[in-house]
């Protein structure tokens, strides 16, 4: 299983995107990355690197960094001084003009975090459950998880579905030095249009909920059972350059 670990996010996706540069198919099995050192804030992050990167996606009419981010976390939408119930509120309250771009038709991550379809016809909030969960003593880690793909919704002959790509999130609490990790599972992901993005949402989703249990956010990491570069390795000339100044 290829690892890469970096205090940089943009270190973790130019070496990811590098790898399957020189793979078979451009792509990598098993691919683990993890950007730590998060406790200290961040992530690092070279804006050059992320600009060019927002600038190339834009040229091929695809979401920025920060859009893509924002499935996974509406930072924009959290207030750290405010209960977590505001935030619930108020994104669930945006969610109909969120879901009018044709990107959110099947919806968004953090959307099916919060309002997971259940068997009895209710939405069910799953972070508010790992988060009390959590509080009131439990931490089994199983119980610490929030699945993205709805069976009945999601599992259909579509050629090509777009959403969800990642399939279920979890959150390890190391109570001994008050820390959290945040772990990102996706059976196929795209290195180029989402994986930055992803890695950015992620972390922010993670430092959230770590604020919610008490918690430092310490990791992200993000599990790909297949990652892909769906772009010429031509192309990404002008960004790979960053890869180890």
């Amino acid at each position: 299983m290829p690892e890469i670990s970096s205090v940089s996010i943009s270190d973790a996706w130019l070496t990811s995107v590098a790898l399957a540069a020189n793979g078979p198919r451009r792509e990598v099995v098993n691919l683990n990355v993890t950007v730590n050192g998060l406790e200290r804030g961040g992530p690092e992050e070279d804006l050059e690197v992320r600009s060019l990167l927002d600038e190339m996606l834009s040229v091929e009419e695809m979401g920025s960094v920060e859009t893509v981010a924002n499935t996974i976390f509406p930072a924009s939408l959290w207030n750290p001084r405010r209960p977590k119930e505001a935030l619930f509120e108020r994104y669930m309250k945006a969610f109909p003009k969120i879901r009018k771009h044709p990107a959110n038709r099947r919806g968004t991550y953090f959307e099916r975090m919060i309002n997971y379809p259940a068997n009895d016809g209710q939405n069910f909030n799953q972070l508010r459950h790992v988060i009390e969960t959590y509080l009131g003593g439990n931490h089994r880690r199983s119980a610490l998880q929030a699945s993205i793909i709805v069976p009945w919704r999601d599992l259909n002959n579509a050629r090509q579905l777009g959403f969800p790509c990642m399939q279920q999130v979890a959150f390890l609490p190391a109570p001994a030095n008050a820390s959290l990790h945040v772990v990102g599972f996706y059976p196929h992901q795209y290195l180029f249009q989402r994986a930055y993005g992803n890695y950015l949402g992620l972390i922010r989703l993670g430092r959230f909920v770590a604020q919610e249990m008490h918690l430092s956010l310490a990791a992200m990491t993000c599990l790909c059972t297949i990652a892909e570069l769906e772009v010429s390795v031509g192309g990404l000339q002008r960004i790979l350059r960053f890869r180890g100044q």
